[in-house]
């Protein structure tokens, strides 16, 4: 059997749809639709679903330091 993409993408999605990570249908998603969720595809980090799991994990620590989780999660290089 010969890897490609196609694979490793189908595993990926089964081991977070285990985790009861949920995902959304990438057109739906893109820049400029009604559901959009980046305002260009160089965004690669959903800051938004980024900062939600962010307080949903850590929902002791002020607000201050979870800011500060996702701006050193999303800084630029």
């Amino acid at each position: 059997m010969s890897l490609n993409e196609s694979i490793v993408e189908d595993a990926a999605l089964e081991s977070f749809g285990e985790l009861g990570c949920a995902n959304g249908h990438g057109p739906h998603l893109a820049p400029g639709e009604p559901a959009a969720e980046r305002d260009s595809f160089s965004e690669v980090v959903l800051v938004r679903r980024l900062r939600e799991a962010i307080r949903r994990l850590n929902p002791a620590i002020p607000e201050e330091a979870r800011a500060s989780v996702a701006k050193s999660a999303t800084v630029q290089i």
